[in-house]
C-alpha cells in the first residue's frame, strides 16, 4: 500500500514539473511573438530585449506625458 502511494506521488510530481515545464515554454514563445525582433531568440537574450522593450516603452511614455501637459 505505501508503494502505491510513493509512486502516485511521484507520478504527480513528474506530471507537475512536466506541465511547469510547458507552462515555462508556452509563455516564452508569447514573449517571443509580443517583443519585436524576440522571435529565434534564446532565452538570455529574449529577457534582455524584453528588459530594453519596457524601458523603451518606459520612456515613451514619459514624453507621451511631458507633451501632453505641455499644451
Amino acid at each position: 500500500m505505501a508503494l502505491r502511494r510513493f509512486k502516485a506521488r511521484k507520478i504527480t510530481r513528474t506530471r507537475r514539473l512536466e506541465t511547469e515545464s510547458q507552462s515555462v515554454r508556452r509563455r516564452v514563445r508569447r514573449l517571443q511573438k509580443i517583443i519585436p525582433g524576440g522571435l529565434g531568440l534564446d532565452k538570455d537574450r529574449l529577457f534582455h530585449r524584453v528588459a530594453d522593450y519596457i524601458k523603451l516603452l518606459r520612456m515613451q511614455i514619459c514624453i507621451l506625458r511631458a507633451l501632453s501637459s505641455s499644451n
